[in-house]
């Protein structure tokens, strides 16, 4: 065994080989960025280098920085973890060129999965059955083109080098081929150096099912079963679960063969994961094999009892499998999500900012939070914006299910957009509780799991009024306590006042809109007058900051996370954002002309599709923003004419700055 790694990654994967590495007596270094500098991963490593600037470019994907690294702090291997430079075959030969052991597998077996064209061609080679599609050579957007009406629409434009829905475009007809294959091509090139594409047949409701794979140096090889990755956003997964919901023995075991012959023809060592695409009628085609771990792996090792982390490990340190074929077994169910700093309201747009605010749920047998952050740190504009990954298990999915949307209740985060409440959302779905996936889930129930924030119910109103009020009356309490005189009347926080009624008014923002409640002293507690009648409240504030509170008879907790004038109120899985009204701040201009547009998040800009003077329908598309590896674009809320373009392509922008100016066209009388 290894006697110090090195973990050339961040955040979540990273804790979590530092703590498996601690388990088995290995010293762990950590390597970070100018950003990272108080991360999660540095504190917990033995020892941690600086690598660069906080952009990845000039950091983490900067081989020969984390190689120096290594060799620096005596580290006998290097894991990559995933994503960065996870699946890089020049970085897997350096290392091994320094004499340093790259927990992965072998470069060629890399080279051969790199490529998404030469990986159809072997598998096929191999008997694995593949989409119908365009894997060749010839890159010309003629042939390509060629190649697209051969196949048939709809059709999935991919990046041949790279993953994580990152050069993906799906084309229903001739005509939006060019331009998506142009935003597929820069997108490719931009997330892994390379601007090649395939082409494959899309299929309109297929499941996302995959095959873990391991395999050591002795020859052995066995799978650990499958996981449904099935319900995704943009090609990236967000839910992931193992067993697979539905498949037969027979099928299961076809799959797994199928997976295992696809790792033994590369030669592969190491753990690694096969994805297919499954069809209604039981048939499967190979769609890639990753050759690296799998952010939804935890899935899979709380159905085995087993820990990958570990095997890999031992496997690269030349050991053999801990388990052959029929030694494995699947116990229970699980599920993981992927709790996102990003805005599902807001087509999944990625959200930076601290981390003000952070519970996570208590683990357990049943209960796993993987994260590589803490309350008080910043999720960067230069990073995948995942704050954690929740994985439950119980016996059955159906139980699953239910723990499931109970832990999502207790996630709480404030200071950024989170995907929680759209997570919540799926889990409670009739569709999902019956196991009815494929890779359209998402899409096909929009209107159930997107619902419209509404008004501020008044049990939202009355919990936020009760925080305010016992918080005003313990810091008066406070006060008078460090007063010279705290029995003084002006201490007082029942009520009391010289010559009037004993009430107080709160003021509120609601979404853009003025809420005023009116709260009556009383023995009992407060009477207040919401937009929807009258209730009378009581509490007190707990030990850990959280309110209990009895509205009216009825009881319950929330938590209420105040930042400057913004309250937070959140409660039973749900939050809401409310504004304390402060006069002061009313004389702020905030608005925002008709003709501007604004970057949503912190970016580069890519692209521009447009030039001053230009008339531009609704929907056109304007300037591409690329922010978090992913592209975004701008298109046009209204006709008009372009009159300003403040930005040329590879401008860096932050959130909010002006974007392009134009001119709303007038609607004929």
């Amino acid at each position: 065994m290894f006697d110090k790694i090195l973990i050339a990654n961040r955040g979540e994967i990273a804790c979590r080989v530092i703590r498996t590495a601690r388990r088995l007596g290995i010293a762990t270094v950590a390597v970070f960025s100018e950003a990272d500098a108080e991360a999660l991963h540095v504190s917990l490593a033995d020892e941690a280098r600086l690598i660069g600037a906080a952009p990845a470019r000039e950091s983490y994907l900067v081989a020969e920085r984390i190689l120096q690294a290594a060799l620096d702090s005596g580290a006998d291997a290097i894991h990559p973890g995933y994503g960065f430079l996870s699946e890089n075959a020049g970085f897997a030969a350096a290392c091994a060129a320094a004499g340093i052991v790259f927990i992965g597998p072998p470069v060629a077996a890399i080279e051969a999965m790199g490529s998404k064209s030469a990986a159809k061609q072997i598998m096929s080679a191999a008997g694995v059955p593949l989409v119908p599609g365009y894997h060749e050579a010839d890159q010309t957007p003629e042939r390509l083109r060629l190649a697209a009406d051969a196949t048939g629409y709809p059709l999935l434009i991919k990046a041949s080098a790279g993953g994580g829905g990152k050069g993906m475009r799906v084309v229903r007809s001739p005509e939006e081929f060019s331009a998506a294959l142009q935003g597929a091509r820069r997108e490719a090139a931009a997330a892994f150096g390379d601007d090649r594409v395939l082409l494959e047949k899309y299929l309109e409701r297929p499941r996302h099912v995959e095959i873990q794979v391991f395999a050591d140096t002795q020859g052995n090889c066995v799978h650990l079963f499958e996981r449904d990755c099935s319900i995704q956003r943009r090609h990236q997964k967000v839910v992931e679960e193992a067993p697979a919901p539905g498949l037969s023995e027979e099928l299961r075991a076809r799959m797994g063969a199928a997976a295992v012959a696809a790792a033994r023809a590369i030669g592969y060592v190491g753990a690694g994961t096969v994805e297919f695409l499954l069809d209604a009628d039981g048939s499967f085609y190979f769609m890639e094999m990753n050759t690296r771990l799998q952010v939804e792996h935890p899935v899979t090792e709380m159905i085995t009892g087993q820990d990958l982390v570990a095997w890999q490990l031992r496997v690269a340190a030349g050991e053999s499998l801990p388990c052959r074929q029929e030694e494995l077994g699947i116990s229970g169910h699980a599920i993981e999500v992927r709790v996102y700093a990003e805005d599902p309201a807001r087509d999944f747009l990625p959200s930076i900012g601290p981390l003000r605010h952070l519970r996570q749920p208590q683990e357990s047998a049943h209960v796993r939070v993987d994260t590589g952050v803490r309350q008080g740190d910043e999720v960067s504009m230069h990073y995948d914006p995942m704050i954690a990954k929740l994985i439950v298990w119980d016996h059955d999915r159906s139980r699953t299910v239910r723990r499931l949307q109970q832990v999502l209740a207790e996630f709480q985060v404030v200071g950024v957009a989170a995907n929680i409440g759209f997570l919540a959302a799926v889990a409670a779905h009739p569709a999902f509780a019956s196991a009815q996936l494929d890779t359209g889930f998402i899409e096909r129930h929009r209107a159930e799991l997107f619902p419209e924030v509404g008004a501020a119910s008044d049990r939202i109103l009355a919990l936020a009024c009760l925080d305010l009020l016992l918080r005003r009356t313990g810091e008066a309490e406070d006060a008078a306590q460090a007063s010279g005189d705290p029995y003084s009347p002006w201490h007082n926080t029942g009520g009391w006042q010289l010559n009037s009624d004993n009430y107080h008014r709160l003021d509120f923002i609601d979404g853009g809109e003025a809420v005023e409640v009116t709260a009556h002293f009383r023995a009992e507690g407060y009477l207040l007058d919401l937009p929807g009648g009258s209730l009378l409240v009581s509490g007190c504030i707990d030990e850990d900051g959280d309110l209990c509170a009895d509205l009216d008879g009825r009881r319950c907790r929330a938590t209420v996370v105040r930042h400057g004038q913004e309250l937070t109120i959140l409660s039973d899985g749900h939050s809401h954002l409310l504004t304390v009204e402060d006069p002061a701040l009313l004389a702020e201009d905030h608005e925002v002309a008709a003709g501007r547009l604004t970057a949503p998040m912190p970016g580069k800009i890519v692209a521009v599709m447009v030039a001053a003077g230009d008339r531009v329908e609704r929907g056109a598309p304007l300037v591409v923003l690329e922010a978090m590896k992913m592209e975004h674009t701008i298109t046009a809320p209204t006709a008009g004419v372009v009159a300003r373009l403040p930005f040329a392509v590879g401008a860096i922008v932050s959130e909010g700055e002006e974007l392009l100016v134009f001119e709303v066209e007038e609607a004929a009388e």
